[in-house]
């Protein structure tokens, strides 16, 4: 009888005699007792083959005597072995703890059947450290002790007291027994999977920020970021190869999410994604999904965007594991075609070799984004420090009141903020012919209630949205082209034009905003006295979208709310008009003055007009209501003014930015019309040095100033006098 648990047990009909020496003691190649090598050939034919490397097992065999010797003082009776047995001193005992003990077995077999299986199913978690286990640390003799003791359990040994191998998981077991079941159909599964993950990781590192360059020549490049990983996951150790691919995998698919992020404002805003500023615009985006399709659509594409991210980040993540394991299993494969790549790479970088213009095959996309990213945030984190000192320089800072706007004094003072006016509109081919149509025919409407305009081009701060920084630009004179430069100016005391004309003391400032829906501290920096946002203004109609109240109903409302009421001073009015704002359906229709009432009128209208799904996705479509949003509100604004307007009312009107992409073209300018209507000769004779072109169509060549430049060249044409 043997006392070492590792070693192979004799049956229970089997009564080996004391001074028969216990079979883990025996050489492998020495004769055994008859009895018993026959009872171990019947018992466990499988580890003949283990068997045959007996002279590896032979250090072991130096370890005979111990065994010996308490096997002496055993007692004959099977039940003394038990207690013996917990005692062995073997090592070899954890060995037998081995959860799979098929693993051996599946090392030394060399079938053909077994080796593509294990290569073709990529699922070296299953079979993989099982199989390394013997390869790594110990002797083969040693390996061959836990085939012995589930070969020949020893019937003295209680099965509570036997420590018991766990049995495999059970998606293990099904998995392997689904493969040997459907060979064929497992290597189709296995192959396509890692087609995907090869597709998957390739199209993260070479995605294009923006939607006109996403096309198949810039998927098909060499990424020098693949390279590089497949060279370190080679010769990296398992538990460190699957971190690192862990780690990369979640690095790309976080840099994926960012480029989508890029895409879209790049598609809106006409930028990239800015990681440190632009969180803080996703609480608008909800707002807008909110208005335009409604509480329950706008959870539903939220859901599906953190859906949609989750799924990238753990998609990205265990392809670039797959890979990596795929790379260590072939390690001979992989060296080679990893070395290949790389001389390609070398090669097609030192010719400049390109697909197409712009397109080199040696691609560094991966490395350059993120270089970009991190110059991104060191310029952000560094203007943030530089644009506090300039917004603190202001020529008009110290002038007094009385030397302030000594040109307009009397005048009533309107700056009215067109939504998405700009360039576009007049110069595209699909929106130009209705809008220009539209600015002919309002131009002929003033020119006979004896108003005259001058128009020109201003290069806003923003684009396709945030409406605010352009607003804010063209009010303060500083470029304000951020949401940090924004809070950065608002929090201080920069003089804008509605608060140079209240420092006067000559002007009382009101400012009409129906986008305006909640607390806005923003008015005191404006200077504005009194406000009238969305609740204030009566309105009792449906909103059209994201709008609030149709332009025309805003400006009835401004009359009977404001400009209608007797003021000891003329007033400084800041309209924000919002009809024309994305996504341009349904779009109000102009109806008779003294039909407009509470605005419940456009109860019909809204409910006659398009649906935002029904032009979202269209380019044409989306250009086509775009045009005719703005010809409403410029009609509103126009007729506004020849209904109500005098000989002292002077309108300022503009676009606060161009539309999204979508509508106004890739790559299109930032540069928005802008008029100044009166009927005051002299209000315009002020301005003639600036070459502006009669009515309101600014011509194309005429002068394009930034748009923070306007307020200092206002100032100073209307008899301000700068004072630092």
């Amino acid at each position: 009888m043997s006392f070492n648990t590792s070693s192979r047990q004799l049956s229970k009909t089997d009564e080996a005699p004391e001074d028969v020496p216990s079979q883990e003691v025996t050489p492998l190649d020495a004769p055994a007792p008859r009895d018993t090598v026959q009872t171990s050939e019947a018992e466990t034919p499988e580890v003949s083959a283990p068997e045959a490397k007996a002279p590896e097992t032979e250090a072991p065999e130096a370890k005979a005597p111990e065994a010996e010797a308490p096997e002496a003082k055993a007692p004959e009776a099977p039940e003394a072995e038990a207690p013996e047995a917990t005692t062995d001193p073997e090592p070899k005992a954890p060995e037998a703890k081995d959860p799979e003990p098929e693993a051996p077995e599946a090392e030394a077999s060399q079938t053909e059947t077994s080796q593509t299986e294990a290569s073709e199913t990529g699922t070296p978690e299953t079979e993989g450290p099982e199989a390394e286990a013997p390869d790594a640390d110990a002797p083969e003799g040693e390996v061959e002790a836990p085939e012995q003791a589930a070969a020949a359990p020893d019937p003295a040994v209680s099965d509570a007291d036997t420590p018991t191998a766990p049995r495999p998981r059970r998606w293990r077991r099904v998995w392997g027994g689904w493969r040997e079941k459907y060979p064929v159909a497992a290597r189709v599964l296995a192959w396509t999977t890692t087609a995907v993950a090869l597709a998957v990781v390739v199209v993260a590192l070479l995605m294009p920020t923006q939607a006109d360059k996403v096309r198949i020549a810039a998927f098909v490049r060499l990424p020098v970021e693949a390279i590089f990983g497949a060279a370190l996951l080679i010769v990296l150790p398992r538990k460190p190869r699957i971190a690192v691919a862990a780690f990369a995998g979640l690095g790309l698919g976080a840099l994926t999410v960012v480029n989508f992020l890029d895409i879209g404002f790049n598609e809106y805003l006409g930028r990239g994604f800015n990681v440190v500023l632009d969180w803080s615009l996703f609480s608008d985006a909800q707002g807008y999904l909110q208005d335009t399709f409604g509480k329950g659509g706008a959870l539903g594409i939220a859901a599906l965007a953190v859906t949609l991210v989750i799924a990238v980040l753990a998609l990205t993540t265990l392809s670039v594991i797959r890979l990596g394991n795929l790379a260590a299993r072939h390690t001979e494969t992989a060296t080679r075609t990893t070395l290949v790549l790389a001389i390609a790479w070398v090669t097609c970088a030192a010719l400049g070799v390109q697909y197409a213009a712009g397109i080199p095959i040696a691609s560094e996309h991966t490395m350059q984004a993120l270089q970009f990213k991190a110059e991104q945030v060191q310029r952000t984190l560094q203007d943030e420090a530089e644009f506090a000192k300039i917004a603190k320089k202001d020529n008009f800072a110290n002038t007094p009141p009385d030397q302030l706007l000594t040109g307009l004094r009397g005048k009533d003072m309107m700056i009215t903020f067109i939504e998405s006016y700009g360039r576009s509109a007049i110069e595209d081919p699909v929106m130009a012919p209705g809008v220009d149509a539209t600015l002919t025919a309002e131009n002929k409407k003033l020119t006979d209630a004896g108003f005259a305009a001058k128009s020109g081009w201003l290069t806003s701060a923003t684009y396709g949205g945030s409406s605010w920084l352009g607003h804010s630009t063209f009010m303060s004179g500083l470029w304000i082209s951020n949401q940090q430069r924004y809070r950065t100016v608002t929090a201080g005391e920069r003089l804008t034009l509605p608060g140079a004309f209240k420092k006067t003391g000559a002007w009382d400032t009101v400012g009409v905003m129906p986008g305006v829906q909640k607390a806005w501290p923003e008015q005191n920096f404006y200077g504005i006295d009194k406000l009238y946002d969305s609740h204030k203004l009566g309105y009792k109609g449906p909103k059209f979208s994201w709008s609030t109240m149709p332009d025309q109903y805003a400006l009835t409302a401004f009359e009977r709310l404001v400009h209608s009421k007797k003021h000891d001073k003329p007033l400084m009015s800041t309209i924000i008009l919002t009809s024309s704002h994305q996504p341009w359906a349904p779009i109000p229709e102009l109806v008779p003055q003294d039909q407009v009432g509470d605005g419940s009128i456009y109860n019909a209208i809204e409910k006659a007009g398009k649906k935002p799904a029904d032009i979202i996705t269209d380019s044409t479509k989306s250009k086509q209501e775009y045009g005719k949003s703005i010809q409403y509100s410029v009609s509103s604004l126009i007729n506004y003014l020849v209904k109500y307007g005098n000989k002292n009312t002077v309108l300022i009107f503009l676009g606060d930015h161009q539309p999204i992409a979508r509508v106004s073209g890739n790559h299109a300018s930032r540069d928005v019309p802008v008029s100044i209507v009166a009927k005051d000769p002299k209000v315009l004779d002020k301005i003639a040095a600036w070459n502006w072109t009669d009515g309101l169509q600014p011509k194309q060549d005429t002068p394009v100033w930034k748009m923070n430049a306007f307020r200092d060249r206002f100032l100073t044409a209307y008899g301000s006098t700068p004072a630092p």
